[in-house]
C-alpha cells in the first residue's frame, strides 16, 4: 500500500479473538486505523485493542452495515482481512447436513459476501487489499476434518480466480494459510461426537485426541500477525503464503512430490489410522 499507513483503513472479520485479534493489535500498534467485528460485540464491552463492529458473515445486511459504517466515517476502506472462520470435525458420514452447511457459510460463503460488500469501495477509491485467511489443511483433505479442508481450499481456488478479476481496478487479493496455533479455535470448532458402537469410534477418537495437542501446542498467533503486515507492505502479493511450522508447511511440498498413494499412507500414520 502506497498510503501513509496512519490513514490507512483495515477491516478484519472475527477479530475479538484469536488470530483475527493478533493481527487487529498489531497493525494498531503500527498506526492503522482498525476495525474488528464480533457477532455480539456487546459480550466484549471491556475489549479496547481496537473498534468492534456488529458483524455477521452469514447476515449480508449485517455487512452492509459495517461497511456503510466505515465508508460513513472515513470514506475509504484500504484492506479486508477476511478471518472469521469455525472449525468442524468428525467423520464425513456422521457429520450432519445442516452442520456442513453452517462450516461453509461460515469459512467459504461469508468471506465471499464480505469481499463483494467492500468491492464497489475499493474500485471507487482506485485500490485495494484483500487478504483471505485460509489454511494449510486446504491443501489437503485431513480425516476426520474434509468438511473444514474442503472450506478453506474452496477458498484457496476462488481467490486465484479472483484475483485476475480484479487486477484491472488495482484491487489485490492474497491468501494465508496458517498451520496450527494456539487460540480458542478448538472451544468454538463443532465436532461430531465420538459415539460408541460407531464404526469410527476408535480412529476418529485416537484423530481428535491428537488434533487437539496439536492446537494446544500450536505457534504464538503474533506469528501470522508479522506475516499479514509483511504482505500489506508488499508492492505485488503472492497469490498464496503458508504460516506455521516448519513440517506443516514442507507437508504441502511433500503432496506435490509424493505419489497420491505414499503421502495417504504418511497421513493415515500420523492419524493412527489402520
Amino acid at each position: 500500500m502506497n498510503r501513509d499507513q496512519k490513514s490507512t483503513v483495515v477491516l478484519i472479520t472475527g477479530g475479538s479473538s484469536g488470530i483475527g485479534k493478533s493481527i487487529g493489535t498489531f497493525l494498531k500498534d503500527k498506526g492503522y486505523i482498525v476495525y474488528g467485528t464480533s457477532r455480539n460485540p456487546e459480550k466484549f464491552k471491556s475489549f479496547e485493542s481496537f473498534a468492534l463492529l456488529q458483524l455477521d458473515v452469514a447476515d449480508v445486511d449485517s455487512i452492509e452495515t459495517a461497511v456503510r459504517h466505515i465508508e460513513q466515517k472515513h470514506g475509504r476502506l484500504d484492506i479486508l482481512i477476511n478471518n472469521a472462520g469455525a472449525g468442524i470435525m468428525g467423520a464425513i458420514e456422521e457429520v450432519p447436513h445442516v452442520e456442513i452447511l453452517k462450516n461453509f457459510t461460515t469459512n467459504y460463503f461469508g468471506p465471499i459476501h464480505v469481499t463483494k460488500a467492500v468491492l464497489p469501495l475499493m474500485r471507487k477509491q482506485g485500490h485495494g487489499l484483500i487478504i483471505n485467511i485460509t489454511s494449510i489443511a486446504g491443501y489437503m483433505g485431513l480425516p476426520y476434518r474434509g468438511i473444514y479442508s474442503a472450506s478453506k481450499a474452496a477458498l484457496e481456488m476462488t481467490t486465484e480466480a479472483w484475483r485476475m478479476e480484479l487486477k484491472g481496478f488495482n484491487i489485490k487479493m492474497a491468501n494465508v494459510a496458517p498451520g496450527d496455533f494456539a487460540t480458542n479455535i478448538a472451544a468454538g470448532r463443532y465436532h461430531a461426537p465420538v459415539r460408541e458402537g460407531s464404526p469410527y469410534a476408535k480412529s476418529y477418537g485416537n484423530a481428535l485426541e491428537l488434533i487437539n495437542e496439536h492446537v494446544d501446542e500450536g505457534s504464538d498467533p503474533q506469528e501470522m500477525a508479522k506475516a499479514v503486515y509483511r504482505i500489506i507492505k508488499t508492492k505485488n502479493p503472492k497469490i498464496h503464503y503458508k504460516v506455521g511450522a516448519f513440517m506443516q508447511k514442507f507437508s504441502i511440498v511433500l503432496k506435490r512430490i509424493l505419489p497420491d498413494k505414499t503421502y495417504e499412507k504418511l497421513l493415515m500414520n500420523h492419524y493412527k489410522i489402520k
